[in-house]
């Protein structure tokens, strides 16, 4: 027997589709006999397995767990839950690999699944290997056991230890994703006064989409946070592995921002080292990050690049502009929005100020949010090496190592591909209005150039 992948579902760091059109039950089934073959020709024998909160994640979960064990594999089913409780459950257990069943932020039609081996995540180049080993059909045979285990009152368990913070007036927006459960928990242990929102686990997410990132979804909070007049807000994306952060005044501090409050407490602990931020992070992160003492480190967008480059390069700290936070001080270092908020009550009591303080300090600029333009996928890519083809015959100020990053006078504007979407993604950032305008026109122009036109306008 062999399998097919469609294409656009095996992705850079994770794999991804549309359910019932790019993804099946088949395609679950098959990748649990590849990566269940990569697992047991590795020397292992066990697999942890989870699934967010989506309508079609059991589905996919039955499917994935038969073809583990068909490959001779046993399977440790931890249930529903956020994706960082799968990756709890793989780094103290005894499993030798995990794969979380989740659509991350995506719309509601769409889910896929993130997998880690040996305690570090299985992407880019080993993914490709797994559509390549289905439709060979090279897999190992054999009949692997099935136990479901409980650890989301041990995972809530490891996110207080060591909780040092004071007792704060927080809300809590878990748009019905799959962290609900966990919020309830923690809330229950928590000091201070805890509001929640929408901590019931529904795959409709009938309230507001889960992806804190994007400022609309956090109308909700912000209201709470205003009305109560709490001292902050925290909201998580559907599988629980981003934070997105509202302060008393009802401003949503930026996932790049918050990575540069991180530092200034794990800075004075562990002086000069790297703090690892995605290319669409601010300049003025970085510029934090050397002024604090430390070593700012640009690396590619996605949760498996930052977390592989902070192991290379012994990082303590790293994050991405979405709200993905890795701590590797005391904590595993991989991305876990509850974590980060437990982290962020903390800071409280680390620096002395509170959040809204903190945000009051925060260095100013002009930069746009994400901008996203439907591309189809192979052309995505296609168009970016376009552009840096034009622009390394120009002599511009230029970082590739994940699209084009361009330095002018008037500051910087980025242009990548998405690895989630078919979308490339542009950002800019300058000291005035006026700059931003000319960077803006820049990116138009190159997309100009290879015949597109920008659909979106900050």
């Amino acid at each position: 027997m062999t399998h097919r992948f469609d294409p656009t579902l095996l992705r850079d760091y994770d794999l991804r589709g549309t359910v019932g059109e790019t993804l099946h039950a088949a395609d679950a089934w098959a990748l649990g006999r590849s990566f269940g073959t990569v697992i047991a020709r590795a020397g292992g024998k066990r697999v942890a397995v989870g699934y967010d909160g989506r309508l079609s994640s059991p589905m996919l979960e039955d499917a994935l767990v038969e073809g583990l064990t068909r490959s001779g594999i046993d399977v440790r089913r931890i249930g529903l839950g956020p994706t960082p409780m799968l990756y709890h459950a793989e780094a103290t257990g005894d499993v030798q690999g995990a794969i979380q069943i989740t659509g991350s932020h995506n719309p509601g039609d769409q889910n896929g699944f993130k997998l880690v081996q040996g305690h570090a995540p299985f992407f880019g180049a080993d993914i490709q290997r797994l559509g390549v080993m289905a439709a060979a059909g090279d897999w190992e045979a054999g009949a692997g056991r099935v136990e479901t285990v409980e650890v989301m009152e041990a995972y809530a368990a490891r996110l207080m230890q060591g909780f040092d913070g004071p007792a704060c007036r927080i809300g809590w927006d878990a748009g019905n994703g799959a962290a609900g459960p966990v919020v309830e928990k923690l809330t229950q242990r928590l000091p201070g006064e805890h509001h929640l929102l929408f901590t019931q686990v529904d795959g409709h997410f009938p309230n507001h989409h889960p992806d804190p990132s994007e400022e609309r979804n956090l109308a909700d909070l912000h209201r709470l946070v205003l009305e109560k007049q709490l001292d902050f807000g925290v909201a998580f994306d559907g599988d629980g592995d981003r934070i997105g952060v509202v302060d008393g005044k009802g401003r949503t501090i930026a996932g790049d921002q918050l990575l540069g409050l991180f530092a200034q407490d794990v800075l004075k602990k562990r002086p000069g080292a790297p703090i690892v931020a995605d290319v669409k992070a601010s300049q003025t992160l970085f510029d934090r990050i050397a002024a604090l003492g430390g070593r700012p480190d640009m690396w590619k967008t996605g949760h498996s690049h930052i977390k592989s480059r902070m192991k290379q390069i012994g990082s303590p700290l790293g994050g991405e502009t979405t709200g993905h936070l890795f701590f590797a001080d005391d904590y595993p270092g991989y991305d876990d929005g509850l974590y980060a908020a437990i982290r962020l009550i903390r800071l409280v009591s680390a620096l002395g100020q509170s959040v809204t303080a903190l945000c009051d300090a925060l260095p100013v600029s002009v930069i746009t949010p994400e901008l996203r333009f439907p591309v189809p996928e192979p052309r995505k890519f296609a168009v970016v090496e376009e552009v840096l083809a034009r622009l390394r015959a120009a002599g511009a100020d230029l970082c590739d190592i994940d699209g084009a990053r361009v330095q002018t006078a008037d500051g910087w504007w980025l242009l990548r591909a998405s690895n989630t979407q078919a979308a490339l993604v542009a950002r800019a950032e300058a000291a005035d209005q006026a700059a931003l305008a000319r960077l803006l026109a820049q990116i138009d122009s190159q997309l100009a150039d290879s015949g597109l036109i920008r659909l979106v306008m900050p």
